[in-house]
């Protein structure tokens, strides 16, 4: 004889709270729904049905403590109840040889069948309630079956790893992906995306094996490294190397963007570091495309340059102060 206190892991003394809890608790982790895999997660749930209806109830419980009915909620001496006027479902096709209830309950019904509604969104039964149909009879109408009207279990999530150089992100050029199932995609990655960022796909993951919707692929979106940009959020940092007269005089000089090169006015007496922005010309936001900011690095030349030393000569000859002093 089966012990339902056991079967849900509760002692005699436990609360009508406990039981609940315990149950809701198996019921969620063992539902032939969520198992499809284990053949003998049908039996596990039925069990656990039927231990339910016996100590979730308080009458019946009462009468498994005096020994009246046995663990699967039948009564231990013939004729106990009688065998017509409905019983809790069971195995049968509503009339059942239990005691109590009203015919057609199925596994499930009453305080289970609410419990199960709580946790999967719609009936929880094997059989279809009210139908008179109870244990593991025939859906019936709506073929309804485990889980009833619930929603059906949603496919699985794929990920997959895109890499999207930044003139195809700036220009809303799609890119190819293969997702972890071996399909290749072809994905519009949204504005405002970060580097590192995951986005995610509606539908374009595996297929639900209960009949559900599909589900979802995560890509994470990785910007090819630049040899000219670095990304600073929806902003681009460019280097520009000038010659010193530029740095001085001002001038204009070119620069690269995304869309190709433009010119750049330097004004005069300008210090290497120094930062111009140009508006626009950086990655593309949610709202409005980020800036290129453009950083002046004065350089030398690699070959020596006769002038340009004797200017410096005459300069250091004329005791210039140190720039670190005034």
């Amino acid at each position: 004889m089966s012990d339902p206190y056991k079967i849900l892991g509760v002692t005699k003394g436990a609360s009508a709270a406990d039981i609940k809890s315990a149950f809701r608790n198996l019921a969620k982790k063992n539902h032939p729904d969520q198992n499809p895999d284990d053949p003998k997660a049908k039996e596990r749930f039925s069990r656990l049905n039927n231990a339910y209806d016996v100590i979730g109830d308080s009458e019946k419980r009462a009468q498994f403590d005096r020994g009246e009915i046995d663990g699967d909620g039948n009564p231990v001496h013939p004729g106990f109840g009688g065998s017509g006027g409905g019983g809790f479902g069971g195995f049968g096709q509503g009339g059942g040889p239990r005691s109590g209830g009203a015919a057609g309950q199925g596994f499930g019904g009453g305080g289970a069948e609410e419990i199960l509604s709580e946790i999967f969104g719609g009936r929880g039964g094997f059989g279809r309630p009210g139908s008179g149909q109870g244990g593991f009879g025939q859906a019936g109408a709506g073929q309804q079956g485990f889980g009833g009207a619930r929603r059906a279990q949603k496919g699985a999530d794929v990920e997959g790893k895109l890499a999207i150089t930044l003139e195809d992100f700036a220009a809303g050029k799609k890119a190819s992906v293969t997702l972890a199932d071996g399909r290749t995609v072809a994905v519009a990655v949204p504005r405002g995306t970060k580097d590192g960022q995951t986005i995610r796909l509606k539908g374009q993951g595996a297929p639900s094996p209960m009949g559900g919707a599909s589900g979802d692929a995560k890509i994470t979106v990785r910007f090819v490294p630049h040899p000219l940009f670095k990304v600073d959020g929806t902003n681009l940092r460019y280097d520009a190397p000038i010659h010193l007269h530029e740095a001085y005089l001002g001038g204009k000089i070119q620069v690269p963007t995304l869309a190709g090169r433009l010119n750049l006015t330097v004004p005069p007496k300008s210090n290497s570091g120094s930062t111009m922005r140009i508006p626009g010309k950086g990655l593309p936001g949610k709202s409005k495309s980020g800036d290129l900011l453009v950083s002046l690095q004065i350089q030398f030349p690699d070959q020596p340059e006769p002038e340009l030393e004797a200017l410096m000569e005459r300069w250091a000859q004329e005791g210039r102060p140190p720039l670190n002093q005034k």
